[in-house]
């Protein structure tokens, strides 16, 4: 056996012994695939909950309107204005909404039924919806455009069957 001198660590062979364990394949996770027998009302419902759709959910919450009335106009149109004058609404594109001042005429008397904003974290900035008791949605460019990508997005994966595990 060779003797190193002490300024050299000591070297020796070690035997490392590689445990191996008997553990079941790890499968990808089992994504959500709706129940066979889901009603359109149903799977409306369940892609409209997605967290994408948050913004759009907030207005149909607003319209007062039947969900087969919502879906009958989605099937039918490829726009935002469109689809809300299927449901009986007028849009009133406006340059601007000051949010703050939406809040003091809600109600009947102030003619605004529900001030739906949507805050932009990307842009810093804030669309805002109001539906309003005369049947209108006062809106502005940005708002129309944003919800018209957010419903031609919603069409498609409410349309597509193969899009259920979205």
């Amino acid at each position: 056996m060779a003797t190193f001198p002490p300024s050299e660590p000591v070297q020796g062979i070690f035997l490392i012994q590689k445990i191996m364990t008997k553990k079941p394949a790890v499968s990808a996770p089992a994504v959500h695939q709706p129940p066979v027998d889901e009603s359109e009302q149903q799977r409306f419902e369940r892609i409209l909950s997605r967290e994408q759709f948050k913004p759009l959910k907030g207005v149909f919450d607003h319209l007062g309107i039947a969900v087969p009335a919502i879906l009958a106009a989605i099937i039918t149109t490829n726009s935002y204005q469109i689809f809300l004058a299927k449901l009986g609404y007028r849009v009133i594109v406006v340059k601007q909404i000051h949010e703050q001042d939406c809040y003091s005429r809600l109600g009947p008397a102030g003619g605004i039924r529900a001030v739906v904003p949507l805050h932009d974290t990307a842009t810093y900035s804030t669309l805002v919806t109001l539906v309003n008791y005369d049947s209108t949605v006062t809106t502005t460019p940005k708002a129309v455009d944003f919800y018209d990508n957010q419903l031609a997005e919603f069409k498609i994966q409410l349309m597509n069957r193969s899009g259920n595990a979205v």
